[in-house]
């Protein structure tokens, strides 16, 4: 549980004109469940408790999170968990932050079928990375990365994209030396522009032919085989985006990185400006002009329209470890390559592998939810706890 700092907030949207919008809306399970957590996250709804201050006696309550994935006021502890495990895996090599995405004339097709689709993405950046990892005219190494799905723009329209994180290198196919890659750059951004576009392409027909895609509303007219093959065929001819960016400065920034990008969600409180006259109002980039801040005013349906679209499936994952950092062998994998980098794994603290959430909230960032915000001297204690609205109150 965090504090509300005050604001505008998605939650007040969702309240506000929810459910009218539920009512004029027809909205599958995983939506109706999204909206209804964030609307009661941290309200009398879950439940909390009431902390008091052993010097002062003042009061507080606290109210429970909803823990749901899609929850602007959720992530930060599931965040700075995430990333504390995953620094424990990072090599002292240079990172390469490489980012897929597809054109948006498919954007229609992934909407109407968003778990096929995000996995038939998942895997032709996967296949991509390691086919061309294993190839000895780029890198002739079994590599290993990170996929983190985004499936937003700025704007809050669809813009389905994976954002990869790199080691720069690989265990060789012996396993028995560590292949560095160059220092400017991972694997050439055209090659794996094309390689990347065949494997979806193809992909895609596969699951065309085996029925595994749906064509509703507005793209009804796709169902025909031959306008399906020449819609697809079309890509082909078209320049796809690929980003290979500059190598990053080190661990650290790889961990701030990771900070910025794993659990991040459509639109975070801090960019909404206000909500009036059933218009929401909120701070944007315009990366097509110049990466310009600016400000774009939705009616209150349309805004919650647009961030619905990036409810996830249920059980979705979007981030996914492959290669070396894949699950099933990532400890004893990155044991041999500290081995051949020579490098030893610092230990851990025991310390801070029991540490409570209250603690881990002070040491990432300084701020002590204990001290009472009245006095400043006092500590505060949970004198009672409140029970979800509809339970009887505990003792």
């Amino acid at each position: 549980m965090v504090r509300n700092c005050g604001g505008v907030e998605v939650a007040d949207i969702f309240r506000q004109y929810g459910p009218e919008y539920r009512k004029i809306h027809p909205m599958p399970r995983n939506q109706l469940r999204a909206m209804r957590a964030i609307e009661v996250c941290r309200t009398a709804e879950l439940g909390g408790h009431v902390d008091k201050c052993d010097h002062c006696g003042h009061l507080e309550i606290s109210y429970n999170s909803c823990r749901n994935r899609h929850c602007p006021k959720c992530q930060f502890l599931k965040k700075e968990q995430w990333i504390e495990a995953r620094s424990e895996d990072l090599l002292p090599i240079q990172y390469f932050h490489i980012v897929f995405t597809i054109p948006d004339e498919l954007n229609p097709i992934v909407l109407r079928n968003q778990k096929v689709m995000y996995n038939l993405l998942f895997r032709s950046v996967s296949e991509t990375l390691i086919t061309l990892g294993r190839d000895p005219k780029h890198l002739g190494a079994h590599i290993g990365f990170i996929g983190v799905l985004h499936t937003w723009g700025q704007n809050l329209m669809d813009h389905p994209h994976i954002h990869c994180i790199v080691p720069g290198g690989g265990l060789s196919p012996i396993r028995h030396k560590w292949v560095s890659c160059r220092k400017k750059f991972f694997i050439h951004v055209n090659v794996l522009r094309e390689l990347f576009k065949k494997k979806f392409l193809a992909y895609l027909k596969q699951s065309y032919e085996a029925g595994e895609l749906a064509f509703p509303g507005a793209i009804t007219y796709l169902q025909e085989p031959k306008i399906f093959e020449r819609f697809r065929k079309q890509f082909y001819c078209k320049k796809w985006v690929l980003y290979s960016k500059p190598p990053f400065g080190g661990t650290e920034e790889v961990i701030r990185y990771l900070g910025r990008y794993t659990h991040r969600i459509a639109i975070s409180n801090h960019r909404i400006i206000n909500v009036a006259d059933g218009r929401v109002s909120f701070r944007w980039r315009d990366y097509a002009d110049g990466n310009k801040k600016k400000i774009m005013t939705l009616d209150a349906p349309e805004f919650i329209r647009r961030f619905l679209l990036h409810v996830l499936p249920d059980r979705f994952v979007k981030i996914r470890h492959y290669g070396l950092l894949g699950s099933r062998n990532c400890k004893n994998n990155l044991t041999l390559c500290r081995e051949l980098l020579h490098v030893c794994k610092a230990e851990k603290d025991n310390e801070s592998r029991t540490e409570t959430w209250k603690e881990l909230r002070l040491r990432t960032s300084r701020v002590d939810i204990t001290k009472c915000p009245v006095c400043q001297k006092g500590r505060m204690h949970t004198t009672e706890v409140l029970q979800p609205a509809g339970c009887s109150r505990s003792p």
